[in-house]
């Protein structure tokens, strides 16, 4: 089994974390916020207080954090003084970057990785908190055969779908991809029930029907932003999270970005994106994302 050090002990890497120790994995967790490391000790995990020291006995390193910049400053370092782990980590350690970031900055650490002697994969999941507590994750993993093979194995501990998707970055161009259509869905179908409501149709009519006919999509049939037809969604817990807007908001600008750099046309995701800043604006960044239903509906005040 391999022994992991886990970069990264938020709302996703604490029950990754789990699902590996259950597993057999050796894993010793590491994140810059104190309070991060408190909490995943109280709860019974190994907790190391310093990069380094995560490092220190690693065959394999996996990371979840937030943004490209904190994915650039955890593996290259901060500055002169405070080395990442490209410089802690033992020659042959396996590093895996789980992180939903932006192109560039997915593809300049695996470069950088690879010129420091290091293989390294980009392994963005899909899932959400839920499906990290239940391994189940879905993996999309860019980088070199290699490095698929290899990560392959620990990956299995918390998800049974896991796709190479090409070389390195690819993973995060899938991943981006992906949560801009579930983005752009969950506005849909909100403006869909929106719209049915006014003509006097009930959400469970709309659900029943348009499941088994040519406008079922995901957003309706696993994660339907109304009260009632899926019970175990989000719109039955007053939104409370299994992917916040915040983070769909921040998926969606990715999304933006790389079509910016790319020249790729996206107007209804632009469209989209605008209405989760809304919501964020709104002082519901916490919700689940979801919740946009109740913003076009006119029923979410400002917080």
């Amino acid at each position: 089994m391999a022994r992991i050090a886990f970069i990264g002990l938020g709302n996703m890497g604490r029950p990754m974390c789990d699902n590996l120790t259950k597993a057999g994995h050796d894993v010793l967790g590491y994140d810059v916020v104190p309070e991060a490391r408190d909490a995943y000790a109280a709860a019974g995990g190994r907790v190391a207080s310093t990069l380094a020291e995560a490092l220190a006995d690693a065959d394999t390193v996996i990371s979840m954090i937030p943004t490209g910049k904190h994915v650039r400053a955890a593996y290259e370092g901060q500055g002169e003084d405070e080395g990442g782990v490209l410089t802690h980590a033992r020659p042959g350690t396996m590093l895996i970057d789980c992180s939903t970031i932006d192109v560039e900055s997915a593809r300049a650490v695996s470069k950088a990785a690879a010129e420091a002697g290091f293989v390294m994969v980009d392994a963005p999941v899909s899932g959400a908190v839920p499906a990290a507590q239940a391994g189940t994750l879905t993996f999309m993993v860019g980088g070199t055969a290699e490095g698929f093979e290899r990560a392959r194995p620990v990956l299995a501990a918390m998800g049974p779908k896991i796709f190479h998707v090409g070389a390195s970055g690819n993973g995060v161009a899938l991943k981006i991809c992906n949560n801009m259509m579930a983005g752009m869905s969950m506005v849909a179908i909100s403006e869909v029930l929106a719209l049915a409501e006014k003509l006097g149709l009930d959400h469970q009519t709309v659900y029943d029907v348009m499941t088994v006919s040519s406008g079922n999509c995901w957003a309706l049939q696993s994660y339907c932003p109304v009260p009632g037809p899926v019970p175990a969604s989000p719109a039955n817990r007053d939104y409370q999270p299994g992917f916040a807007a915040a983070m769909m908001l921040k998926d969606m600008r990715l999304s933006q970005a790389a079509a910016a750099t790319s020249g790729a046309a996206t107007p209804l995701a632009g469209s989209a994106a605008a209405l989760y800043q809304m919501l964020v604006e709104h002082g519901h960044g916490n919700k689940d994302f979801s919740a946009v239903f109740a913003l076009i509906t006119g029923r979410l005040t400002s917080a």
